[in-house]
């Protein structure tokens, strides 16, 4: 078949079949923005499913037709970058009527078409306004997709699942006074921070969800890590991510790590690790957290600490949490503000440090500490000596205190602090 009557037939097997069965996510892009839409995230996190939803929501108030869909993972679409004008011209065959700047294209995938944003660019600037992307962030990435596109773009960052999100896709009665849903609830968050939220891995036994786990980590590291970056030191990288992974919520040094392959005979230079910790952050394998300083110089050069991008990647793997619940409580509190595009840092002092200070508008205007409990006296002193400490520096009078599953209400020193257990306030701070 030729490859215009293939095309033909998938743009209107698509206008003839049901929505896509897919739930809908917090995360909802806006339609009509006169931007290119491009989803970016870490792979299997739910790009797709969210794309999926924007068109069930837009082909309940446009006519179908309007809206051409391709996935370039479709085996029947091998297109040159050269043929790709062969889209707009086999949906033009199949509706000559149709004004394209009134259609909407939605294009999954569309990494896999070499020299793409050429195409998007120029269908941008001469078609339509109405474009949304997905892809693989192993060749579509945040920083590329600012160059390529040319300010033509709004890009939203895509995450597995919230806590919230997880409860629902779970069918899981949010119902904070009733005994029964709260005994469903705290058992998914115990759930949720051993296996994590990637969509997938939901409803997969335990050992077909680690199984699957560790298929996404050497994706990741051989895909969208060596084979994108042309890394041949794969020794050296794998050492590298063991140590970024097993070091998640606190402090990343590159010194550290050198010096560690340094003495194991492993040669690499500390300016090529630096390149590597760039490049897990591009491919959202895991991401950093700035200390608060008044200075920005000081904020963009100082120390960092690190997080994972999902509990049950680390656990899959051999760089577990599950020996330290805690970590895997204050990671998900990490990811819950990042989901929810807080302007986040951490404080520390010479006395004392807390976890996540929030900021907005240059103006920081709530503290958090993360624990598992409060039971041990020095855990709970410490806790609440770092909260007390960065309130006052920023002329607060309460904070929050994330837990397990402690609950209280209590003043020290004229701040008022709330401890919360993590199922709570994951439920009641965010949609």
């Amino acid at each position: 078949m030729k490859k215009k009557e293939q095309l033909k037939q998938i743009i209107r097997d698509f206008h003839l079949s049901k929505n896509f069965d897919v739930k809908a996510r917090t995360l909802n892009p806006p339609i009509n923005t006169k931007k290119i839409i491009t989803l970016i995230g870490v792979r299997r996190c739910g790009k797709n499913s969210i794309l999926y939803h924007m068109i069930n929501e837009l082909s309940q108030t446009v006519d179908k037709t309007k809206i051409l869909f391709l996935n370039f993972e479709d085996e029947r679409l091998e297109l040159n970058s050269d043929e790709l004008d062969l889209i707009l011209q086999s949906y033009m065959e199949l509706y000559p009527d149709q004004n394209l700047s009134d259609c909407y294209l939605f294009f999954d995938e569309i990494q896999n078409i070499t020299n793409w944003e050429k195409f998007i660019r120029r269908v941008y600037d001469t078609v339509t306004k109405n474009i949304f992307i997905t892809g693989s962030n192993s060749k579509l990435l945040s920083t590329e997709i600012a160059t390529s596109l040319r300010g033509r773009t709004l890009s939203f960052e895509v995450f597995p699942l919230s806590f919230k999100e997880y409860l629902y896709f779970k069918n899981i009665e949010v119902d904070l006074y009733s005994s029964k849903s709260l005994a469903h609830i705290k058992n998914a968050q115990e759930s949720f921070l051993k296996n994590g939220s990637f969509p997938e891995t939901l409803f997969l036994d335990e050992l077909y969800a680690n199984q699957t786990l560790q298929e996404y980590f050497n994706v990741l590291l051989y895909k969208d890590l060596a084979e994108r970056y042309n890394i041949t030191n794969t020794v050296a990288l794998k050492f590298f991510l063991k140590r970024i992974i097993a070091t998640a919520t606190k402090q990343i040094s590159i010194n550290k790590i050198y010096n560690e392959l340094k003495s194991n005979g492993i040669k690499i230079g500390k300016n090529t690790l630096y390149d590597f910790l760039d490049y897990v952050q591009n491919i959202y394998l895991a991401m950093t957290l700035q200390r608060y300083d008044t200075s920005l110089v000081n904020v963009e050069l100082g120390e960092k600490k690190i997080y994972s991008i999902d509990i049950g990647l680390n656990n899959a793997t051999e760089f577990k949490f599950s020996d330290n619940i805690g970590k895997a409580l204050e990671n998900a509190v990490f990811l819950e503000l990042k989901r929810n595009q807080n302007e986040i840092y951490y404080y520390r002092s010479t006395k004392s440090e807390c976890d996540f200070l929030i900021s907005e508008n240059g103006k920081i205007t709530n503290v958090l500490q993360v624990t598992y409990d409060m039971s041990d006296p020095d855990t709970k002193e410490r806790e609440i000596k770092g909260l007390i400490e960065a309130s006052q520096n920023f002329s607060l009078n309460n904070g929050t205190i994330i837990t397990y599953d402690s609950e209280d209400e209590f003043d020290v020193e004229g701040i008022k602090i709330n401890l919360i257990p993590f199922f709570k306030w994951a439920n009641k701070n965010f949609i």
